[in-house]
């Protein structure tokens, strides 16, 4: 298997954006995802576009006007994970030889949508009687805190860290930091979760070049490989579930970490799926950050601010970027590549990280613990 390597990152801002169609915000982020890589169009081999609710053929879509066509063009749909799934099947192409470079991009417009909490099927039984996922993760909040005497001010200072790192951030969603005050004041949306505690629907696209040819990939800071990435579904269960962790997270990620040949106390910076601000300390615990009951304290003593032992999501994450479902993945990544590339700026974490994670849950359906978990281990090389 051949080594993969990011060659080139691109994205648009993140937010609603009712002028900008599916196809506009696609070819924005591949465009720049090419043009850092320093490649032609016609140096692609082969493409794999992430979208959940944009509707068919959203890869040809984006890609005919770009003049970048009769190539492969594979479409994923894997809720929340689907960007993460795509760079999954694009690093896959390229490990096995099925092409030398390829374009990845998830693209989403939610604000079509009018607001509100995410559609979800309502063939599912628990859905039908009314399920919405701010409901599922005020259940696990609860639980949590339960268990291990976490209090609102917990995740109160996970709110704050969050919009205080996209106020950094140029393509974030939200990018005014706020106090803890005004994250006590604003609206309850579900038992303890307040609305600053919530991710924001939203439009955005995001895309990376990944190739193998390593030189393509050279940076004078770092050159960053696809070390490994992982992808499992929730165990089907009836009845009891523990809502306090997260095993399906726990499990992929022991498989990402096995097959980059690294340990969770190698991990430098991680992107994790913060859809809610209870999921930030639950997925410290899932990743091995900490033990159970841990991530308070990673929360109350900095560690994973711009300045601790292990920033985490220094992009804003969910909370602040935004979560524009298909591209979120994707979006993670490449904050991370340009976090160990140097270039991050006033984000700028404190040390440049070596090893770095990203992970992306997906779906909410009975039964399950969560759809779908994608995890995937970046190195820097020199």
């Amino acid at each position: 298997m051949r080594n993969v390597y990011v060659a080139g990152i691109g994205q648009t801002t993140f937010g609603k954006t009712p002028d900008r169609s599916i196809e506009q915000m696609g070819q924005t982020a591949v465009r720049a995802a090419l043009a850092d890589a320093g490649i032609a169009k016609s140096d692609i081999q082969a493409a794999y576009c992430a979208n959940v609710l944009g509707g068919m053929l959203t890869g040809q879509r984006v890609l005919r006007d770009l003049g970048m066509t009769g190539m492969p063009i594979k479409n994923i749909e894997n809720a929340c994970s689907s960007g993460s799934v795509a760079v999954q099947d694009g690093a896959a192409a390229i490990a096995s030889g099925q092409a030398d470079t390829v374009i990845v991009f998830g693209v989403e417009k939610l604000s079509v949508l009018g607001g509100g909490t995410l559609p979800l099927e309502d063939t599912d039984i628990e859905v039908a009687q009314g399920q919405v996922m701010p409901a599922v993760y005020a259940m696990r909040a609860r639980r949590y805190m339960h268990e291990y005497g976490a209090t609102e001010d917990d995740l109160v200072k996970v709110a704050v860290k969050a919009r205080g790192n996209g106020a950094l951030n140029p393509i974030a969603q939200f990018r005014k930091a706020v106090t803890a005050d005004e994250v006590r004041a604003s609206r309850m949306v579900a038992d303890p979760l307040r609305l600053f505690m919530c991710c924001p629907t939203g439009d955005g696209a995001a895309a990376v070049v990944l190739t193998a040819d390593k030189a393509l990939a050279q940076r004078s800071d770092a050159t960053v490989r696809v070390a490994s990435t992982a992808l499992q579904s929730g165990l089907y269960k009836t009845g009891f579930r523990i809502m306090s962790s997260a095993e399906l997270t726990e499990r992929t990620a022991r498989i990402a970490y096995e097959q980059a040949g690294v340990s969770a106390q190698d991990v430098g910076i991680c992107e994790l799926h913060d859809a809610f601000a209870i999921a930030e300390l639950m997925y410290y615990e899932a990743l091995g950050l900490c033990e159970a009951g841990g991530g308070m304290a990673l929360v109350r003593d900095g560690e994973t601010t711009l300045q601790g032992r292990i920033p985490v999501n220094p992009s804003g994450g969910l909370l602040s970027r935004g979560h524009a479902l298909g591209a979120t993945g994707i979006a993670q990544l490449i904050e991370i590549v340009t976090q160990m590339r140097g270039a991050a700026g006033a984000r700028q974490v404190a040390r440049l990280p070596r090893v770095g994670v990203t992970h992306c849950t997906g779906g909410g359906i009975s039964g399950l613990d969560h759809g779908a978990c994608a995890v995937t281990v970046l190195e820097a090389t020199e």
